[in-house]
């Protein structure tokens, strides 16, 4: 395997399938934080009566509390939030894309195998963004109504769990699809 030394060939960056394995990996690892959230749930029920996505379509958005909340029905669950729905796979899918995209130019963005960049996003959307345009209260749990150690938790690990599905789907399929490693790794000699 290359080290972080070892230079980028700029003739295999493959940024067209880079989107495509974003799109891919982003829709498959929405469904992976989606599965980490059934047992380990990010907030309690009474901050989850409107959740961060609804927050966000309701104050940037001006969508109505009666819109934001518009439930789907599958296999008589009639309580499915279609524009949270919609917010998280977006977010996932946009997040992807451009974790994608930058490993082509920047390999350090796998550090961990993505664990680390998912760290950075959670720390960046959940302690930062977040509680500064109101969308989340406060990321210090000894402030009155502020996030919980619980929320933490599930909201750290989830990102990284999250961002580890995204590079395993990346890596494969760059690979299969290229029929090459990564860019910074060297090429076998018979290849060259």
């Amino acid at each position: 395997m290359a080290n972080s030394s070892t230079p980028i060939n700029p003739a295999r960056r493959r940024i067209g399938t880079a989107v495509l394995v974003g799109i891919i990996s982003g829709f498959l690892s929405a469904i992976v934080k989606f599965g980490w959230e059934v047992p380990f749930p990010p907030r309690t029920p009474e901050r989850n009566a409107t959740n961060p996505p609804q927050t966000m379509l309701e104050h940037w958005f001006g969508m109505s509390p009666a819109q934001s909340h518009t439930t789907v029905s599958f296999n008589l669950n009639d309580t499915l939030p279609i524009y949270s729905f919609i917010v998280h796979f977006a977010f996932a899918i946009v997040l992807a894309i451009f974790y994608c995209v930058v490993a082509e130019y920047f390999p350090r963005i796998k550090l961990w195998q993505g664990a680390a960049f998912g760290l950075l996003v959670w720390i960046g959307a959940h302690l930062v963004l977040m509680p500064l345009t109101g969308l989340v209260p406060s990321p210090f749990p000894w402030v009155d109504g502020g996030q919980t150690w619980s929320e933490h938790f599930s909201e750290a690990l989830g990102h990284v769990v999250w961002m580890w599905s995204i590079e395993i789907v990346r890596r494969d399929l760059r690979n299969r699809i290229t029929h090459e490693p990564d860019a910074e790794v060297p090429l076998p000699a018979a290849t060259r």
